[in-house]
């Protein structure tokens, strides 16, 4: 599905979410619903149409970057055409497929599995190249976006210059039990006894209800945000088209669907993604450049498995970074490194 043309024109209808594209010079800005598989998702284009196409994969999964993205990467669309997608159940693209009401027959009968986003992932990677006349992208994902973009980066690596992994997922099952065991010895340490007995009644991961896994998150934020630097508050003010009641709805439902299916939900019949992830024996063979961003103060995605991982991977080139003051989520920091990953690595090699 072609994006409409307008020159000159920024048209936009809150609540029909129309199409456009805007030309300026070499700048380009396109928002719109893409058909992708079967279902209409959510993508936007912005930047100088000249210039390497960055394809950004957003966390949750169910928290997408497309309301934030002008506040924390507006500088960069000078040297790039930045792409940011709803994944499938997620804000406008939960919003334009989902019932009227989020319900436990939806949830059974419309399961997310990590294969359908990654084909989901891919075909949109197709039809960017071929839209924007470029040969390939530059690959990031974050958080949950990382397990979804190692995945497209080992499944189509010829659609990719390089993959970034900013708190690269591995393997949650190994992953969330790491945490319980640091969160434990830090909250004895600090005698924080509402932590410990919130720990104590989920007990050990893995877990079968959402809900206990959505506790031991809200803790891992807690302790991680002790020792690390925030993101700067206006990173996370929603640009203006997207701060509506209809918006709000769409990102705060398929917040909850995504994290369910992410999650599993025994009493709900739903199977969990994350269950599916390991990529130590799965994803160890990389035929393109990878890069990862590592925050010294990440629990959630723990240096020391993710370090074993990276050292048993094969690929072209690869480069494991280690930043202080940084924990899972994103501050100043982790973006000036992903602009230098980009703009020092994985640009000259497109230019070669």
């Amino acid at each position: 599905m072609r994006f409409k043309l307008m020159v000159l024109v920024q048209l936009f209808m809150m609540h029909a979410y129309a199409q456009h594209t805007e030309v300026v010079s070499n700048r380009i800005i396109e928002e719109g619903f893409i058909k992708i598989n079967g279902i209409e998702q959510w993508v936007t284009i912005k930047g100088d149409s000249t210039k390497p196409i960055v394809l950004f994969i957003h966390g949750g999964p169910g928290s997408p970057l497309s309301p934030y993205g002008d506040a924390i990467y507006s500088k960069w669309e000078k040297d790039f055409i930045l792409v940011q997608w709803d994944q499938r159940g997620t804000a406008r693209t939960y919003g334009r497929n989902a019932p009227e009401e989020l319900s436990p027959a939806f949830l059974k009968a419309n399961p997310l599995t990590i294969e359908q986003m990654t084909a989901d992932g891919i075909e949109l990677a197709k039809y960017l190249t071929k839209h924007l006349g470029k040969q390939k992208i530059i690959l990031f994902g974050t958080s949950w976006g990382s397990a979804l973009g190692a995945k497209m980066a080992l499944k189509a690596p010829e659609l990719f210059y390089a993959y970034i992994g900013h708190s690269q997922m591995v393997d949650p099952t190994a992953d969330a039990l790491s945490a319980y065991k640091k969160l434990y010895e830090l909250a004895q340490n600090e005698k924080d006894q509402k932590t410990l007995d919130i720990l104590k009644s989920i007990g050990k991961p893995p877990y079968d209800t959402a809900r206990n896994v959505g506790k031991l998150i809200r803790i891992t934020k807690k302790y991680q945000q002790k020792n690390s630097t925030p993101a700067p508050d206006a990173w996370f003010q929603l640009s203006p088209e997207y701060n509506n009641e209809k918006d709000s709805a769409n990102r705060s439902d398929g917040d909850d669907y995504s994290f369910v299916n992410y999650a599993g939900d025994k009493r709900l019949g739903i199977a969990s993604i994350s269950s599916t992830i390991n990529f130590f024996k799965d994803g160890l063979i990389f035929k393109l450049p990878v890069y990862f961003i590592q925050g010294e103060e990440d629990i959630q995605t723990p240096e020391e498995i993710n370090r074993v991982y990276f050292n048993k991977i094969k690929a072209p080139e690869k480069k494991f970074i280690v930043l202080a003051k940084a924990d899972h989520g994103f501050n100043q920091s982790v973006v000036d490194m992903q602009y230098k990953i980009m703009t020092e690595y994985i640009v000259p090699l497109i230019k070669k």
